[in-house]
């Protein structure tokens, strides 16, 4: 009989652990802290048009994943980035117009990368996938172990942690702990969208388009770094989505949605006021995101990620590690996200030879 296996996490990464391990007739479970499901992952709807907070975009290189989806059978399209884009070098100096360079393209999910989270989710049970489940304690002193959350208790014979490796260590009480080297990488390990801000606007119309302009920006001055297109495939629906300064978290809502709209209005004119919908996204007040520990540390981008202590298997093979962080290849990305957990249901299957 095959062990029971509990995912901690229902990410990309711990989603797709599970659908495998479904797959190989394993038992399994997963405790997810949020309320949905996706971790990073986060597609909202507004004015019926799907507009990404999370992970959006992919390329060419990032094979797993491009598998996963047509296994999957769901379609991607390719980012429109036609005509010109505004590139901001200095403060001194007005925007420049500049023709985006025909490299290898990226590409977004057909209906928004949730389709992805929701195909992978959709065969499990409710008691298979458990949401509001914020783990606490685990314990592997006794031949089961034991996890703690904030609602009740279970047991598992083998846990999975897709976690961020930061808040794996700050937020769940282990016993017996781990190695002191492994808790001192952990905590140094950047988590990816720690510290950032995403915002999308949904408007009645493409006027970047009519304008035979891209919709993109790039500025190193700020408030908007990086803007993108974010219509969808059917160019039914219309918006544009992208990263902001992350120092805006100082500033409340109301005044970085000011100095925000005034950035695009600097760049695309008044009819950057014409909005329909304004979201915005700070990842760094996901309380299962960044832990709190981070805000006291420097942590450099990709720090730690793919570190090879994350390969190990710990408690006498009862704990292993996943989740985008982890990954060798692409850490950081819904590509590295999909490598990881395919290393991992590797090593399972060459554990229990199946």
């Amino acid at each position: 009989m095959k062990p029971k296996i509990t995912i901690l996490g229902a990410g990309l990464s711990g989603l797709l652990i599970a659908y495998r391990l479904k797959q190989l007739n394993f038992p399994i479970q997963i405790l997810e802290a949020r309320e949905r499901v996706g971790g990073r992952i986060s597609t909202f709807i507004s004015e019926d048009t799907p507009v990404e907070m999370g992970a959006t975009w992919f390329g060419n290189q990032h094979t797993h994943l491009r598998a996963l989806l047509a296994e999957l059978k769901l379609p991607h399209f390719e980012q429109y980035m036609s005509g010109a884009a505004f590139y901001e070098p200095y403060a001194t100096n007005p925007p420049q117009m500049v023709e985006i360079p025909s490299d290898a393209p990226s590409y977004r999910i057909q209906g928004g990368t949730s389709s992805l989270i929701h195909a992978l989710a959709k065969d499990l049970s409710a008691e298979e996938l458990q949401l509001n489940q914020s783990v606490i304690s685990l314990n592997f002193e006794n031949e089961k172990v034991s996890i703690q959350t904030n609602q009740q208790a279970f047991e598992t014979a083998i846990v999975i942690s897709t976690l961020p490796p930061a808040l794996l260590v700050t937020n769940i009480q282990v016993k017996p702990p781990f190695e002191a080297a492994f808790i001192k990488i952990a905590k140094s390990t950047h988590t990816w969208m720690q510290d950032s801000i995403k915002v999308a606007l949904v408007y009645a119309t493409p006027f970047w388009k009519n304008r035979n302009l891209s919709g993109t920006i790039f500025s190193n001055v700020g408030p908007v770094t990086e803007f993108y297109d974010q219509s969808n495939v059917e160019n039914t629906r219309f918006a544009l989505c992208g990263f902001v300064d992350g120092n805006l978290i100082q500033i409340q809502k109301s005044e970085r949605k000011k100095i925000i709209l005034q950035h695009l209005v600097k760049m695309f004119g008044a009819e950057a006021y014409n909005y329909l919908s304004y979201e915005e996204t700070i990842w760094a007040e996901e309380p299962f995101t960044k832990s709190e520990l981070q805000n006291e540390v420097v942590i450099y981008p990709h720090q730690n990620n793919g570190n090879p202590i994350f390969s190990q298997s710990h408690f006498n093979h009862q704990f292993y590690l996943a989740g985008t962080e982890t990954s060798p290849v692409h850490p950081g990305y819904m590509e590295g996200a999909v490598i990881a957990a395919d290393n991992l249901i590797s090593q399972l299957r060459n554990k229990f030879n199946c």
